[in-house]
């Protein structure tokens, strides 16, 4: 007769899905879960907040197109994990959350760390449970992971009481299901693609707007056979961002307002309608949508589209190449080369602009100059559309320093560029940086986290975590002494003496990830920064290069904008 303590059966079943990193913090509550992963080999990450747990959970996910585990124990690391949990879920990223409790035998008594968890969870999750059976462990993980990725990938919340992980389980008890298929991808109606390759062949100023599900499906490579199919204009947003290289003479950076206020039809790919593209309004009134999602909620939300496809993007995506194919397609590559001779225009006058602030030698350092030497640092030309390194992972996270640099900053490849999406939550840098880590044992990539000096101090800490486990990352901090994205605009609406709580100080952020045992180096001269971002880079420890930039820049630039 064999016996298992729940905390181990929650391990073995992670280990059987392929789970092989988890990011926590410690607490009593989920010791048994800890002696678990140490039997099965599990690596347990252990982070300096329960936010960084899920924040990095949420990024492993991401890079790996699967579920990422985040482990917290019961009430405050249940709560603190609550706004990594609320990004994830806005960005459709399948964060599987364990959390501790208190003993079932002491619901409603008082114990230590006790409350009602599950309330708390359930706006922000697509599935959220309590084991209350140790037999039913391995069913419920299992389950866990499997709603997170079911249909429309999201965050899940499983809440594990004490007393359930240290029952002893007889094995002859136990409800082990067998492992599960792939989550299946799905075509769209045959019918429905054949209307919907008529009204592309029609267009006069077509543009395919591709979002993060072209990247959670690994449409990327559907997405280019369709691009050569029609020559139709690429605008990304989101994790769709890098699913064309930058350098691809149909992806659109700084053209993306006139593609969107000039077209006349756009292929809308696993994208909402939201605020990033007002709501609709962004795109020309006059201009026909076609929808394509795996989630059929999403359509005519905010704008009606003249016609929906639902199914999953790489599928839909060559069943409108094929349909697209033949005379009908020569036809519509020839009709649009005026509006792709437009655009190209547009980019070129963008580029110019921005080409003008690099070259500036002042003090101090604008945001542009910045991201244009990270760029070069990481490989890529320094003019022209050259992608950075293939090997280079880009992580932003900031207000200004971020939004103005993803219009400099050329990506190679899909998964290249992570940002918080669309909750806006700052604090991913140092968590995204682990997951890229965790899940390059070999050492073959270089990390690098641009970050304003506001968000640095959210989950700054665990560069330190960086420094523990050897994983090397570069932090470069845009430093402007506030917070910057929203003091522009304040500053603009009600003056500079009327812009409270948005000013910070200068702190030196390169010698606080010294103290954590990493190198640091500081930067106020425009002719150091290139070799100075090279330096760190290259270095083998955690290092942090704080810029100092210039705080009127984005006003005096024309870039601030309130966003809300």
């Amino acid at each position: 007769m064999a016996f298992s303590i729940g905390g181990h059966l929650v391990a073995e079943e992670l280990h059987r899905a392929g789970v092989r990193d988890l990011f926590t913090l410690c607490g009593g509550h989920i010791a048994p879960i800890y002696d678990g992963c140490l039997r099965f080999g599990i690596r347990m990450i252990d982070t300096r907040h329960e936010q960084a747990a899920a924040h990095a959970g949420d990024g492993y996910a991401r890079l790996t197109r699967g579920p990422g585990v985040a482990l917290v124990t019961a009430g405050p690391g249940v709560t603190d994990a609550v706004t990594g949990v609320a990004n994830a879920y806005q960005a459709q990223s399948p964060l599987v959350l364990l959390g501790g409790a208190a003993e079932v035998r002491s619901v409603g008594r008082g114990a230590l760390q006790e409350m009602e968890q599950l309330p708390v969870l359930r706006s922000i999750t697509k599935w959220s449970a309590t084991c209350t059976d140790p037999r039913r462990l391995r069913e419920m993980v299992q389950t866990a992971l499997r709603m997170s990725m079911a249909g429309t990938p999201g965050p899940v919340f499983l809440e594990l009481p004490f007393d359930i992980l240290m029952a002893q389980v007889d094995h002859s008890e136990l409800i082990v299901p067998p492992p599960l298929p792939a989550w299946p991808r799905t075509q769209a109606d045959p019918q429905s693609i054949a209307i919907a390759a008529a009204l592309i062949e029609k267009a006069e100023r077509p543009v395919i707007f591709a979002g993060s599900q072209v990247y959670w499906e690994s449409a990327h490579e559907a997405l280019a056979r369709l691009c050569q199919a029609t020559n139709i204009p690429v605008v990304m947003n989101g994790m769709g961002r890098g699913t064309l290289p930058a350098d691809h003479p149909q992806a659109l950076n700084h053209a993306r307002k006139r593609a969107l206020r000039g077209t006349d039809l756009v292929v809308l790919i696993g994208t909402p309608l939201d605020f990033r593209i007002g709501f609709g309004a962004g795109i020309s009134p006059k201009a026909q949508i076609i929808h394509i999602d795996r989630d059929p909620t999403q359509f005519n939300k905010n704008r009606v589209a003249e016609f929906c496809l639902s199914g999953s993007s790489d599928r839909v995506i060559d069943q409108l190449t094929t349909a697209l194919s033949g005379q009908a397609a020569a036809q519509l590559r020839e009709r649009i080369q005026p509006w792709l001779a437009e655009l190209g225009a547009e980019e070129t006058k963008g580029q110019a602009q921005i080409d003008a602030h690099i070259a500036a030698r002042g003090r101090p350092i604008n945001h542009y100059q910045l991201s244009s030497a990270l760029a070069q640092a990481l490989g890529a030309a320094k003019q022209g559309r050259s992608a950075i390194a293939d090997d280079a992972v880009l992580i932003g996270d900031g207000g200004d320093v971020v939004g103005l640099g993803s219009k400099v900053l050329p990506l190679r490849r899909p998964g290249q560029w992570m940002d918080p999406g669309p909750l806006g939550c700052l604090g991913v840098g140092a968590p995204f940086a682990l997951a890229a880590k965790a899940l390059d044992r070999e050492n073959k990539q270089r990390v690098v986290v641009l970050s304003g000096d506001g968000s640095f101090g959210l989950n700054g800490f665990d560069f330190e975590t960086c420094v523990r486990f050897g994983m090397k990352v570069t932090v470069v901090v845009g430093n402007d002494a506030a917070w910057g994205q929203i003091r522009g605009p304040q500053v603009m609406l009600f003056g500079n003496e009327r812009s409270p709580a948005t000013k910070l100080a200068p702190v030196r952020y390169d010698r606080v990830v010294e103290a954590f045992g990493g190198v640091g180096f500081h930067v106020d001269d425009p002719d150091a920064l290139l070799p100075t971002l090279q330096k760190a880079i290259d270095h083998p420890d955690v290092a942090c290069v704080n810029v100092t930039v210039d705080p009127e820049f984005v006003v005096a630039s024309g870039a601030a904008k309130l966003t809300v």
